[in-house]
């Protein structure tokens, strides 16, 4: 059923890819190519000016983003430390099938610091919530901007997205709350011990939410990595001539996220070019310039990210055998259970 599972998942990826440079019919001839290869590729030597600049955005992403984590972290973590784990985290997110780079630095974390997993998790979920409260206000700034004709076929997924921030931060409220209560409850009578453990750490980590003055300086750190991610998409708009392309950008980089929302997908990669070609072409890119837009922001963002994780993998020393055996505890092989008391932490 695996293999079924990936076939699937790679058709559906190549026929996403392929619908950036080709428009699809019901009938014979199947595929009508949007542009003339020539178009495409005599396109390639003008773009290196913006390219530049979205990948040095994309670069600042990574020490803004781990500038953020300390807002939802309980323990306090060196800057470097912080950093190194998210760069490594965007390594595997881009290197590795899976998308597990969230769960990644979350465990690697926990297990360097020795704090518990399912805590550390929880910090990441409250900054992957902000960040998307964050997001949205700047598509709210960007529909007020000169695109907000062309943006009609974003406000869908767009109030989809400000009712899964809300109900997210709901649930991490209540769970920052309430779930100490209910664990001293069980306690009270015996109850669970695993259970209340697993609570008490899921409170931790959602502790941020619990404070809204707290939560208010979570928020406003996470609108440094949203802005530099937002400006890159939008500096490559501009750079192909997409008339104040800068005020869209985060709208492509909302529907881009929605469209990568759900860890563990297969078909990612077709994702991102899906939505990213078909963005820029909602936004008045030519056809030619949409499939630029999606090739060059890809490679241009796993490349940076891939370089910058791969440098903190050299600097802490970080063994190709270590980080196999993290990926496969992430994966769910490990056998340790995520409330358990952590013994092998680095020091």
């Amino acid at each position: 059923m695996k293999w079924l599972a990936t076939v699937l998942g790679v058709l559906l990826t190549a026929v996403m890819v392929a619908s950036a440079f080709f428009e699809f019919q019901p009938h014979a001839p199947w595929l009508l190519p949007r542009f003339s290869g020539a178009a495409f590729l005599s396109q390639l030597p003008r773009q290196w000016p913006w390219l530049l600049g979205f990948s040095l955005l994309s670069l600042a992403v990574l020490p803004l983003r781990a500038l953020q984590w300390q807002s939802a972290l309980r323990r306090q973590v060196p800057f470097a430390e912080r950093y190194h784990v998210v760069a490594m985290g965007a390594f595997v997110h881009n290197a590795v099938p899976g998308k597990l780079g969230d769960l990644f630095r979350a465990l690697l974390m926990s297990r360097r610091h020795g704090m518990p997993f399912a805590e550390v998790l929880g910090s990441v979920v409250v900054c992957k919530l902000l960040e998307l409260a964050a997001l949205l206000g700047l598509v709210a700034l960007s529909f007020a901007g000169p695109f907000r004709r062309s943006l009609v076929a974003f406000e869908g997924g767009a109030r989809w997205a400000l009712a899964l921030c809300v109900g997210g931060l709901g649930v991490a409220w209540l769970l920052a709350v309430r779930a100490e209560p209910v664990a001293g409850w069980l306690e009270s009578r015996g109850r669970a011990p695993r259970l209340r453990t697993l609570l008490r750490q899921v409170g931790a980590g959602f502790s941020a939410a619990r404070s809204p003055r707290t939560l208010g300086r979570a928020l406003g750190l996470s609108v440094g990595p949203v802005l530099a991610a937002a400006l890159a998409y939008g500096v490559g708009l501009e750079g192909l001539g997409v008339p104040g392309g800068v005020a869209a950008g985060a709208v492509v980089l909302g529907a881009i996220a929605l469209g990568q929302a759900t860890p563990g997908m297969p078909v990612g990669l077709g994702l991102y070019y899906l939505v990213t070609s078909w963005a820029a072409r909602a936004l008045g890119a030519a056809p030619e310039d949409a499939a630029l837009f999606a090739v060059l922001t890809h490679s241009a963002t796993v490349l940076t990210q891939v370089a910058a994780g791969a440098v903190s993998l050299r600097v802490r020393r970080f063994r190709w055998a270590e980080l196999r055996r993290e990926l496969g505890e992430v994966a769910g092989q490990g056998t340790e259970a995520p409330w358990a008391p952590n013994e092998k932490a680095r020091q």
